[in-house]
């Protein structure tokens, strides 16, 4: 097995030494090799996992009791009696997330195996403290009246970042004024009865494109989040990075110097006043054209409109720099691309970034492109707010110990 091989190995599954003191660990690791795999026997899973076959087998049943797991029957392969699969349980506990953002709230329902049982999209009145909570609630409560209810195992909570300081956006009403002091994780429990996590938006990002996207098999990696802001998230080493407050990834606030124009310092200057949807929007509506939602981006791209096209170009000389800079400084597997820009336009984004400028991801032997675009959609921030509460539970990589806050109880 080359080094890159074992790297890939330890990124993906961490071994449990203690039976008792890592028993939870062991849990996490034998659902995060059989959620990566689809289904497999217990001689498979505890190869894979490098457990024995007698705690495998334990840890198997207690899963199949929680309703965690379920039997797929036995799978014929070769000579002898063949093994029973077991895969994730798409009808078991699931979880909820939900996005806050400026000017509407994504809510969704996720099973264990990633499987999208329902989905909301509602426009805001208010985004306070006082309203909020409850419009949370409500939303929760019809997915799972719509789902015929079941077993709810947490709900997460994205926000547009950074938390604690208002003021700091360049680009209008990116991050919620009021919540300066409040603690949305209490406030937020308390209207739904439910344990919840919080998160930024770009981080939860990140989260959601590991688990069921383009970052599903890279432990390293950066992704950047065209929100009405522009966002960082950052996988390391298979973990989000968060930063001592959860703030860790606010890119959109740092000034480069383009490929070609000129160079503003400031707010004026800042990544997001030039690469964001809210950029893209005010662009637009310079010229008359009023683009609300993504499918008014998509049909301006499908008609091959010049001012997006302008955008798309003057965009990729902001992005091409931020590339190269974010390499030298992470070292990732990629940069993925993704948020709330429709798959076309990313597309277009990406191939206006050649040539990308030099860095330590300039590799003659690359196996993995050094961009790439997101495989989760539109709802990307949401599915990772939907995996928060399941990271304890699912993944031993993607742990909610640290960040803005932790679950209530």
């Amino acid at each position: 097995m080359s080094s890159q091989d074992k790297r890939n190995l330890r990124q993906r599954v961490a071994i449990g030494s203690n039976p008792e003191r890592n028993r939870a660990h062991n849990r996490r690791v034998v659902l995060e090799v059989i959620r990566l795999h689809g289904h497999l026997g217990r001689t498979e899973i505890a190869r894979r996992a490098q457990l024995t076959a007698q705690a495998v087998a334990n840890i198997v049943e207690e899963l199949l009791d929680e309703g965690l797991l379920v039997e797929l029957g036995r799978m014929r392969s070769g000579r002898g009696q063949p093994p029973i699969q077991f895969a994730v349980n798409p009808n078991g506990p699931v979880t909820v997330g939900v996005e806050i953002a400026a000017d509407h709230m994504v809510t969704v329902l996720l099973d264990l195996s990633g499987g999208l049982r329902a989905q909301s999209i509602s426009p805001l009145e208010r985004t306070d403290p006082d309203y909020i909570p409850g419009k949370v609630a409500e939303e929760i409560a019809k997915l799972r009246a719509s789902a015929q209810d079941t077993r709810l195992l947490g709900v997460g909570v994205v926000m547009p970042g950074p938390f604690d300081i208002e003021g700091m956006s360049s680009v209008g009403p990116a991050t919620l004024p009021g919540w300066t002091g409040a603690d949305p994780v209490k406030l937020i429990a308390k209207a739904t009865g439910e344990s919840v996590v919080l998160e930024n938006d770009a981080t939860a990002a990140a989260v959601g494109e590991r688990l069921y996207g383009a970052g599903r098999q890279s432990g390293n990696f950066c992704y950047l989040y065209f929100g009405v802001g522009l966002g960082l998230g950052v996988i390391q080493d298979g973990r989000p990075l968060r930063g001592a407050f959860g703030n860790a990834g606010e890119i959109g606030h740092v000034g480069l110097v383009p490929r070609k124009g000129k160079t503003s310092y400031g707010a004026a200057g800042a990544l997001e006043r030039f690469v964001s949807v809210y950029a893209l929007r005010e662009q637009l509506a310079l010229a008359g054209i009023y683009a609300a939602n993504v499918d008014d981006i998509q049909a301006l791209h499908d008609d091959n409109n010049p001012h997006l096209m302008g955008w798309i170009a003057s965009a990729a000389d902001y992005l091409a720099p931020t590339v190269g800079m974010l390499e030298n400084i992470f070292d990732p597997e990629t940069i993925i691309f993704g948020g709330g820009l429709p798959d076309s336009v990313l597309d277009a984004v990406i191939s206006a970034l050649d040539p990308l400028p030099v860095s330590v991801s300039s590799r003659r032997m690359r196996t993995t492109p050094r961009v790439l675009r997101g495989q989760t959609g539109q709802l990307t921030a949401a599915l990772g707010a939907a995996a928060l509460p399941l990271l304890d539970t699912v993944s031993p990589h993607l742990s909610t110990a640290t960040g803005p806050a932790t679950p209530a109880v």
